[in-house]
């Protein structure tokens, strides 16, 4: 790299990898934003960073006692832009809501990215580790801590059927299940309940399928835990 400014070169150097390493987690994870998405993200912050710190250098013809220089600016800048882009990656699915996670990498990997550009290389260094580290001890969390499971749970019956929301309600209790949020739908051929239910088990799925098969008034139902 002779002739190449190194002041230019390393901390684009280190922003790439940065994003490289929390992009191929995500890559892994099969999320919505991967490996090239993080790198372009975090490839990006630092030059717009690098180029706003070395401002003088492209306002050559300019007087000096007119040029104001203020790279908190551009990254008030980055930090805007880089929201619309989070908000691509989340959606909703039901009761449910995914990408939450990849939006905050993202933002983790725009702040990362920043902070080589301005030449802050440990504390940018110490927060791509600590980034990696929060999202590859997810799975480990999620197996080994207490919480809730949850359930979404939707039945139709027959539109003939007499079934009240508080038999709906015991049916799921049952087995287990405590019910939160409750919907009502009627479609003229059948109507329907859509629930939340916490205390989810796959051995009380078992059995609640089960008991839901044998029930005439039934037309169709679905049983979706919930995903992170």
């Amino acid at each position: 790299m002779e002739g190449l400014d190194q002041t230019l070169i390393w901390p684009i150097v280190g922003a790439m990898i940065a994003g490289a390493v929390i992009g191929a987690e995500r890559e892994y994870r099969a999320s919505p934003a991967g490996l090239r998405t993080h790198v372009l993200v975090s490839l990006a912050c630092c030059l717009l960073m690098v180029s706003a710190v070395h401002q003088m250098a492209w306002l050559s013809d300019t007087p000096i006692d007119v040029i104001r220089i203020d790279p908190v600016r551009m990254a008030h800048g980055i930090l805007t832009g880089i929201g619309f882009l989070c908000g691509g990656v989340i959606f909703r699915e039901g009761f449910t809501v995914h990408g939450l996670t990849t939006a905050a990498s993202l933002w983790a990997t725009a702040t990362l990215g920043t902070l080589f550009g301005i030449g802050f290389y440990q504390l940018a260094i110490a927060g791509t580790v600590a980034t990696v580290l929060v999202l590859g001890a997810a799975t480990l969390t999620e197996n080994r801590s207490l919480k809730r499971r949850i359930a979404h749970i939707s039945v139709a019956f027959e539109a003939t059927a007499e079934c009240s929301i508080a038999e709906f309600r015991q049916i799921l209790a049952d087995h287990g299940l405590k019910v939160g949020v409750t919907r009502q739908d009627f479609t003229g051929h059948s109507f329907e309940y859509t629930a939340v239910a916490s205390g989810y088990t796959e051995e009380a799925m078992d059995e609640l399928v089960a008991a839901l098969r044998k029930d005439e008034r039934i037309r169709s139902f679905t049983i979706k835990p919930q995903t992170n």
